[in-house]
Formats: C-alpha cells, structure tokens, sequence
C-alpha cells in the first residue's frame, strides 16, 4: 500500500496525472440560448471570465449562428463586442436580422500576429461583453494568454480556430467541434465530463 501512494506521489509531482481542485464559488455563466447546447454543459452556458475555443472545418460553416443569441442579448444590455481579424467583411444586415445593435460591434483589422496582441489587450481591458478572434496558429502559450486575459478583464473570449487543433491541448475551459451548421461536439468543458454524443442545436 505504502508503495502505491508513493508511486501516486510521484506521478502527481511530475505532473502526470491531472489533479482536480476543490470546488470554489459557482462560476458565472450567460447562457448560449442553445437549450440543448445549455443542458448539456455543466456550467448552463458559456463560462464567464474564460476563454471558448470553436473548432472549424472551414470558416464558413454556420459559427456565427452560435454565438449569435448571447451576441445579440450582450448588445441590447449596451456591451461592446469586439471581433479581431474577422476571415470575412461582417454582412451588416445579417448581424442586424439576428438582433444586434451595431453600435455596438467593433471591428478590428490586423495581421496573424497583432491579432492575437490586439485580442488579449480587449479581453483584459474589462471594457468588453465579448471578444471574438480567428486565429489560425496558436500556441499553448498564446492560449494561456488570451485565457487568463479573459479571466482578468471578466470578458467572454471566443477562439475560432482549425479543426485540426482539436488534436493539441489547449487552457480554454470550453472547447466545441462544430459538425455542421446546426450540430456541435464537446470536447472539453470545465466543470464536468464532454458529453460522449454531438449536440443537434
């Protein structure tokens, strides 16, 4: 017995096995107005003060309808809502049919490499209700970055990204594989346990 707790130990002190936390306050969470989606993730929704990576096949594919619905509801309560280095020119019109006041939305134009600077300085600036940004590589230590900038500024961070990233780690405390246009998987989901099973919105 005494040699499998130090075996324990020492894995634990290598950082081999992942060793969860005691649970602190309940986090807050805005709901993806996704009933499914909501059911199915522990937190209700999207969590707050963190960073959510949306995992593409192509940009393109519906992601925008995601996000839509707690967009929309952020923009009515006055919240500005950023997207840094949009793949294409936002169809006004479109954004305006799903609800959001764009006097609220701020566009920010810039190169692989200032968009990821340009992203975690809104999320840490607390001056934003949501930051969407494409990033199309990103390392472990760019994520971390954006992660805990969104844990500062108490932002809600999006990340759309490849979905080949889905095969490397990343600090984000949602993670979605979006499947179609009405058809999302979980991959991972701080909290709890990734439903085994896609979710049809």
């Amino acid at each position: 017995m005494n040699a499998s707790v130090i075996a324990l130990d020492r894995l634990l002190d290598e950082r081999r096995v992942w060793k969860g936390q005691p649970l602190g306050p309940a986090v807050g969470t805005q709901p993806s107005e996704h009933a499914a989606l909501d059911a199915a993730l522990p937190s209700g929704g999207w969590p707050e003060a963190a960073l959510s990576e949306i995992l593409l096949p192509m940009p393109g594919r519906g992601e925008l309808q995601l996000l839509w619905p707690t967009l929309a509801r952020l923009s009515r309560a006055g919240e500005r809502l950023v997207l840094v280095a949009p793949p294409f020119l936002p169809y006004a019109p479109a954004w305006q049919a799903a609800g959001l006041d764009l006097q609220s939305l701020e566009v920010i134009r810039a190169n692989e490499e200032d968009a990821l600077w340009a992203a975690e300085q809104c999320l840490r600036s607390g001056s934003c209700g949501a930051v969407l940004c494409w990033p199309r590589q990103a390392s472990d230590r760019a994520l971390r970055r954006l992660q805990v900038a969104a844990e500062t500024g108490q932002t809600l961070g999006f990340a759309y990204r490849p979905a080949s990233a889905a095969h490397n780690p990343s600090p984000a405390a949602l993670r979605l594989l979006l499947e179609g246009p009405a058809r999302v998987r979980v991959l991972k989901c701080r909290g709890g346990l990734a439903p085994a099973r896609a979710i049809a919105l």
